[in-house]
């Protein structure tokens, strides 16, 4: 018997984990219409027949990939629904580009998403619409809790800002990039208050 080179692959449970992991690695790394379906079933590693059982469609895939990420607590909104911090601080929140020590920094990835799928009739693009629509919300409830004026232009304003400021963190490379949008985001809250 002679020994092969690849390492060996994993069978049973955990094939749809896997193929989560897999593809939210090679997803921010490489983006997301640059990575193929057959490249993902060999990150995981997972038969392609156990992949496509798991994800009929590479649409499918993407879409339960940003499931993933806005449950698991790594996306800008997730601070908004924190109940053990202040409703002003969960608004400032947004601004803290949510990056794992050593790991570039990737934006926003609803915005990412939308932007590889611009078809806005697209399965992918509706499912990013809803977590930027959810997103305003979440912030309008806040906003409204403290009792800001115009909660609704008040709310656009925070997320416009904290949108803007995760894509400019990811392209210049710089997680603490939110703190001049924070700053703005102070001073909008303090003249709504007033």
């Amino acid at each position: 018997m002679g020994t092969t080179a690849t390492a060996p692959r994993r069978r049973g449970r955990g094939g749809r984990e896997r193929i989560l992991a897999a593809a939210a690695h090679l997803f921010a790394t490489q983006g997301i219409n640059a990575t193929g379906m057959e490249q993902v079933a060999e990150e995981a590693p997972v038969s392609k027949r156990t992949l496509y059982a798991h994800f009929r469609t590479k649409s499918d895939l993407v879409i339960a990939h940003l499931q993933d990420l806005a449950s698991s607590g790594a996306t800008l909104e997730s601070v908004l629904t924190r109940e053990d911090i202040p409703p002003r601080e969960r608004i400032l929140g947004l601004f803290d580009q949510p990056v794992a020590d050593g790991a570039p920094v990737r934006g926003c990835p609803f915005i990412d998403a939308a932007a590889e799928f611009p078809d806005p009739e697209n399965a992918v693009h509706s499912y990013a619409r809803e977590q930027k629509l959810r997103m305003v919300r979440l912030v309008n409830v806040l906003v409204s809790e403290l009792g800001c004026r115009e909660p609704d232009v008040l709310a656009e304003q925070l997320v416009t800002l904290a949108d803007g400021a995760a894509g400019r963190a990811m392209v210049l490379g710089d997680a603490d990039y939110g703190r001049h949008a924070r700053a703005a985001a102070e001073v909008l809250l303090e003249r709504a208050l007033h």
